[in-house]
């Protein structure tokens, strides 16, 4: 690598001698399990495998972030780190930083000049604390789409709907034909996502900013943010025989036309794409619902626990090198469905749905995540309060929105 020639120049001959011992087999846990994430992670394996002698050993946990994130941090903490673990942009790891547990990666990202690459800057911010860099942004995931199946709407008789307002109207005529109208499966990452979709597309992005950047409990409480809860009632009884778990179930409903949409972010592409489907023809999908063509620029990131041998801190760097590479960011993202990082790679491979947000990305046209604008904390009580909203159809509205305004006013 080319960073790694000049980090060895001002390094010790300790570390220079590790760097010629055996392979390291660095251990790299994740969250990806689902057909499209293991293509995609299989991807990135395999472009590390071709620039370096040292070995992946794929370290995935299954049932997404809410089920890996505490396995990966009581490893961590409890002295048994792995060598690189999978993290969302944002404050996930904010405390095994502060606490001194993640290594340093500013020498790689100065000698790469990653400030000058990332696009959005935003996401490397994210990496970053007090000056130095302790993650590498691997892809940007937005939340912002609605995904259609056409094979759904041409057995209703309608045209796909271009909007979330027409998608609503469109929901009888799916009932009628024996569709579930929206897919949404039961976890509550999946359900709080789609309520942050909502409030995009519905109150607007200077309503989202003013909850969920400057955290005002005023904003919450407001009539607009009405609005976007008794949309979110409506999604919720569209919804309400979906009856599956996983968020790739919920799009296997999408894909195969039982369903007519799922409000879920890119990586849903992932999964077309392995069951062979094509964007425009197979399915639609709808960039801020239709409403507001917006994308959040969340996503994930990758960092390395220390270790103490230098010869594993060498090849870490080197893992986190290759990953921020042109070659691992093309191959990674075209089968994820996300966009990379890097605003210099040629993407003129990506299908319909990822031009799209591609062409959005350019326009500037985006939002941070609410996982970089939001604590652990704050976030994990939103998730069980819209996780608890969306199945007990007994808790009205207002309810719903008086708990959420609590919850924002004491946000930190």
């Amino acid at each position: 690598m080319k960073w790694m020639g000049a980090l060895l120049a001002t390094t010790s001959m300790g570390i220079a001698g590790a760097a010629l011992a055996e392979p390291v087999k660095l251990e790299v846990t994740h969250w990806w399990t689902s057909g499209g994430e293991a293509a995609a992670v299989g991807a990135l394996a395999e472009v590390f495998a071709s620039k370096s002698d040292n070995e992946w050993v794929d370290g995935a946990i299954a049932g997404g972030g809410g089920t890996a994130r505490p396995v990966m941090i009581s490893r961590i903490t409890g002295g048994d780190p792995m060598h690189a673990t999978q993290f969302n942009h944002g404050r996930q790891a904010e405390e095994l930083v502060e606490a001194g547990m993640m290594l340093d990666l500013t020498d790689v990202a100065e000698a790469e000049g990653w400030r000058d690459i990332v696009n959005p800057i935003g996401l490397l911010d994210s990496c970053t604390i007090e000056g130095k860099v302790y993650c590498v942004p691997i892809n940007i995931h937005s939340w912002q789409w609605l995904w259609l199946s056409n094979k759904a709407f041409a057995d209703a008789g309608i045209d796909v709907p271009s909007n979330w307002n027409e998608f609503v109207a469109s929901a009888p005529a799916l009932e009628a034909a024996g569709k579930v109208p929206l897919a949404v499966g039961q976890q509550s990452w999946q359900t709080s996502g789609a309520f942050g979709v909502l409030n995009v597309a519905v109150g607007g992005e200077a309503l989202w900013r003013k909850v969920n950047v400057d955290k005002s409990e005023d904003a919450a409480r407001s009539a607009e943010m009405t609005a976007v809860f008794e949309a979110a009632d409506t999604a919720r009884k569209l919804s309400s025989n979906s009856n599956v778990g996983d968020w790739n179930l919920a799009t296997a409903l999408v894909i195969n036309g039982d369903a007519g949409a799922q409000i879920m972010g890119d990586w849903a592409q992932g999964e077309f794409a392995v069951a062979g489907k094509v964007a425009g023809e197979d399915y639609t999908c709808l960039p801020g619902l239709g409403m507001h063509e917006i994308i959040s620029t969340g996503g994930d990131a990758f960092y390395f626990p220390k270790h103490d041998d230098p010869a594993v801190t060498a090849a870490q760097k080197e893992l986190a090198s290759v990953m921020f590479s042109k070659e691992a960011q093309v191959a990674f993202n075209l089968k994820k469905g996300s966009l990379p990082v890097r605003g210099d790679i040629d993407m003129t491979a990506a299908n319909d749905c990822m031009r799209k947000g591609l062409d959005i990305l350019a326009t500037g046209a985006i939002l941070p995540s609410g996982e970089q604008t939001l604590s652990a904390d704050t976030d994990n009580q939103l998730k069980d309060l819209f996780s608890e909203f969306w199945n007990d159809a007994s808790m009205t509205v207002e309810d719903a929105q008086d708990r959420f305004a609590d919850i924002i006013g004491s946000a930190d």
